[in-house]
């Protein structure tokens, strides 16, 4: 089966399990969204959103984030990964937002690309999410489902994958894609041990079906 036709074929399935995919970051407005996905970079969801309450009654907006000091900033996520980084991502973000784009988060992917700490990955979250365009980030769980699955063939990055994805998906689909993969890659298609027995779309899987 080629990488179109099972993905023909998992999407409904996605569909009719998962109608409304989300995002588990917790945020309430552009900005914080920014936040919660920069530092979710090599850290969980789970982690993050237990930092980020504190931080935003600290530094709810960008006019206040802009101002704070990196000792302030890597104190409320020292718990993160890479704080220290972080920290100056958080900071140098704000400052550009509010100096170059007006305190309004671009839509456009190469724009978004130019905020410190948002790569591509980032801003496809954010353009998928916040603006509902056809963008499809590739994290490690992404890029592992694609991979097992039999979506992608030999994808040997989260580009390819990415490259490889827009070139079979219906554009209206991707922005649940994204969820449905990453979810499904957290909670089902695990790393070490993926859970085939109660996977959904197993019977169109390429490493299920090497294991019968």
């Amino acid at each position: 089966m080629k990488p179109a036709e099972r993905l023909k074929n998992i999407i409904p399935i996605f569909e009719q399990n998962s109608p409304s995919p989300k995002t588990e970051l917790e945020y309430i407005d552009p900005f914080q969204l920014t936040v919660a996905v920069i530092l979710s970079a090599q850290c969980t969801d789970v982690r993050v959103n237990i930092v980020t309450p504190k931080l935003f009654k600290v530094f709810p907006t960008a006019e206040k984030m802009s101002k704070a000091t990196l000792e302030e900033v890597f104190e409320l996520i020292k718990s993160i990964s890479y704080p220290n980084n972080k920290a100056k991502h958080l900071i140098g973000m704000s400052k550009m937002l509010i100096q170059e784009f007006d305190n309004q988060l671009p839509s456009d992917i190469e724009l978004l690309q130019k905020l410190p700490g948002v790569g591509r990955k980032t801003a496809n979250v954010l353009a998928s999410v916040l603006f509902d365009k056809p963008a499809f980030a590739v994290d490690t769980h992404v890029f592992r489902v694609c991979n097992r699955i039999g979506l992608t063939k030999n994808a040997k990055n989260p580009l390819q994958t990415e490259q490889q994805i827009m070139a079979i998906a219906d554009l209206n689909k991707i922005p649940d894609l994204h969820h449905w993969l990453i979810l499904h890659g957290r909670y089902v298609c695990k790393a070490r041990k993926p859970l085939c027995e109660e996977c959904f779309i197993s019977k169109f899987c390429n490493y299920y079906k090497s294991k019968e």
